[in-house]
């Protein structure tokens, strides 16, 4: 049972765009960013939504490795492929405008791609996916990401988390949205469980040495200090639980995050310079999106995706467990659990959000304080 206090969505909404604005983000480009971290709430994302809005946002730019108004740049265009340069700015704005890009191109020639080079952390993948399939076209999309995963037979962190994310229109309430990092446990997930004083189940990361560490904090430290690295899916450092799928999958995103666009990659991405200072991010996106009606239509792509995903939670059941779920579906049964009750905070983001209110004076009170009160 939650017992966090909720905070309404459109009051988080309207405190995020004001805080944006105050430093400096343009108030639709606000908009955008702020929806991006609320559609991870509404997911039950936690690891990517107002949870970061401090540490992953704010902070970047006030440090400046994170640049709050994004001047875009178009490198090359075609008919049905893009390629831009977000020079450091928000990722979330350049995303946006480059979906929006590849639904008008895929809807008119029947596929698109793009990539983005030199660019900042995009929120969830599922977002820029899913806005393809809201529009009845097939979503693909990846990034690469500061060092995190080590190779099979490695312990060094070489790729990032890099999700490789895949959104269907189907005849249910919901898309199939496969979003999901190829590595077992995503770094902003270990960064919400040390948030919560949460240990790092056993198994995810290795370390130079091979002991385990489960203390979250402790584990962030050593990803930064070059100790210790994420698994790749099926683990590590060894291939006997065939990580190197994950090791696979993961190098598929850095290729194509970087190649497509001619863009930085693996250590390029830390954040860090040689020196120990920080500097920018410099990451890459790639952007695929189908247009169904290009092959067999959509009515027969949406009922068949459906279709396959009826059968599967239909099938027969392991022992103790009563249901099982395809991608997406749980994520629209969180949001159909929150629609009406908002974001529950944490005691940590409780803080923060009181914070940068009262630094910027803005004229807001959240729920929580009334029950402090």
């Amino acid at each position: 049972m939650e017992t966090r206090p909720y905070v309404p969505w459109e009051l988080m909404g309207n405190f995020m765009i004001d805080v944006f604005k105050a430093y400096g983000v343009p108030e639709e480009d606000a908009k955008i960013c702020a929806d991006v971290l609320l559609e991870s709430d509404r997911r039950g994302i936690e690891s990517h939504g107002c949870n970061r809005f401090k540490p992953i946002y704010i902070d970047r730019i006030v440090k400046g490795t994170l640049l709050p108004v994004t001047n875009l740049e178009i490198v090359k265009e075609t008919p049905t492929t893009v390629v831009m340069d977000a020079h450091d700015g928000m990722g979330m704005v350049a995303s946006h405008v480059m979906m929006e890009k590849l639904i008008k191109k895929a809807k008119e020639n029947g596929m698109a791609g793009g990539a983005i080079r030199n660019s900042t952390h995009y929120g969830i993948a599922g977002y820029w996916s899913d806005m393809a399939a809201k529009e009845g076209l097939i979503g693909i999309t990846g990034t690469n990401a500061r060092p995190s995963i080590a190779p099979t037979f490695g312990v060094e962190n070489m790729l990032g988390t890099n999700p490789l994310t895949f959104s269907f229109p189907t005849d249910e309430e919901f898309p199939f949205t496969l979003d999901c990092a190829t590595s077992i446990v995503q770094r902003g997930k270990i960064e919400y469980y040390a948030r919560i004083g949460k240990e790092t189940p056993a198994g995810m990361i290795v370390t130079h040495d091979g002991t385990s560490v489960t203390d979250s904090a402790e584990i962030l430290k050593m990803l930064v200090n070059g100790t210790a690295a994420l698994a790749p899916l099926g683990g590590g450092p060894g291939d006997e639980m065939c990580g190197y799928k994950g090791y696979g999958y993961a190098t598929v995103v850095e290729i194509l995050s970087s190649a497509l666009a001619g863009g930085e990659f693996m250590k390029a991405l830390s954040g860090v310079s040689p020196e120990g200072n920080p500097q920018m991010y410099h990451l890459g996106h790639f952007f695929f999106v189908v247009d169904p009606e290009a092959f067999m239509g959509l009515d027969v792509f949406k009922k068949t995706a459906g279709e396959i995903c009826r059968q599967l939670r239909a099938s027969l059941k392991a022992p103790g467990h009563e249901r099982i779920y395809t991608a997406g579906e749980k994520e629209y049964l969180v949001w159909l659990e929150r629609k009406d009750k908002g974001i529950p905070v944490s005691e940590a983001v409780q803080k923060e959000l009181v914070a940068l209110r009262d630094k910027h004076s803005l004229p807001y009170r959240f729920p929580f304080e009334e029950e402090q009160a």
